[in-house]
């Protein structure tokens, strides 16, 4: 992997007649689940720049066409990044008819399940027996756990600029509500629940009531949500008091409490649906 990292480096700053060639390899690696955007090294993520470029890559040399779609809809894109094929059958894969895409570059693992519409980007890496529910976004770059639900209307940003920036992350046993969103790399552990409508961003401190703490994005460290929290929106006060902002309050998530016996009870994905 080594010297395909090297060539991608090479062909990122200087695309060559080799370029395509090189793309093709890479993008089947991604497909493949061996590389990844980023990947956890011990208890810390890590940005993989490497394959950022070469997705970057894949946009510099691709060239508009119509892709392949049913009347009467039309659609245009880059050649290098069609939706992609998947070996359903080999790894029970459910892509569920309605209007869902999964555009090439974007891994799935054995058994995830895709409920119309969704949408997952080039780059996502989705892992075994996951389930992305309808109208939910998994953006480019962004890394999903094992056991994971994404449910209705949740969008999980995507981060492929700047390239050294850090996509989102969810780790395994994640139950994201419906509605939510979370973005710019933030980090959440295994086993959080987050409640429907929580929004997670990096420049919005996230309370902590059992610990006592507050965790915002601290520096080049993204935000990070610690491992079996349960997360719902909330509000403050501004902390200024003058005439204009009296009563006036600020969104924020709150950390209500970390999983016990009876959350694990609510949020158990239904096997017999998968």
């Amino acid at each position: 992997m080594h010297d395909l990292a090297r060539r991608v480096e090479e062909e990122y700053e200087n695309p060559s007649a080799a370029a395509r060639e090189v793309f093709d390899q890479f993008i089947g690696a991604l497909n493949e689940g061996s590389i990844r955007a980023a990947e956890k090294q011990g208890s810390r993520w890590v940005v993989n720049v490497w394959v950022k470029k070469g997705v970057l890559l894949g946009f510099k040399i691709g060239k508009i066409q119509r892709a392949v779609s049913a009347a009467p809809f039309q659609f245009f894109d880059k050649d290098t990044y069609p939706t992609r094929d998947l070996p359903a059958l080999e790894k029970n894969i459910r892509v569920v008819p309605g209007g869902s895409s999964i555009r090439n570059g974007a891994y799935l693992g054995s058994n995830v399940t895709i409920m119309p519409p969704a949408y997952v980007n080039v780059a996502a890496y989705v892992d075994d027996n996951t389930m992305i529910d309808s109208h939910a976004l998994v953006g480019s770059c962004a890394q999903i756990g094992k056991r994971v639900h994404v449910s209705a209307g949740a969008q999980i940003g995507g981060v492929i600029e700047p390239i050294g920036a850090m996509p989102v992350i969810i780790e395994d046993e994640v139950l994201v509500g419906g509605n939510c969103g979370v973005y710019e790399g933030t980090i959440v552990r295994r086993g959080t629940v987050l409640a429907a409508g929580t929004i997670l961003t990096s420049g919005t401190p996230v309370y902590d009531l059992v610990q006592r703490r507050i965790y915002r994005k601290e520096g080049d460290q993204p935000l990070e949500i610690p491992e079996n929290a349960v997360v719902v929106p909330g509000s403050r006060l501004l902390s200024r008091d003058d005439t204009f902002s009296r009563g006036l309050s600020l969104y924020t998530p709150i950390i209500v409490k970390y999983r016990d016996e009876k959350t694990d009870a609510v949020t158990q994905l239904e096997k017999h649906v998968r």
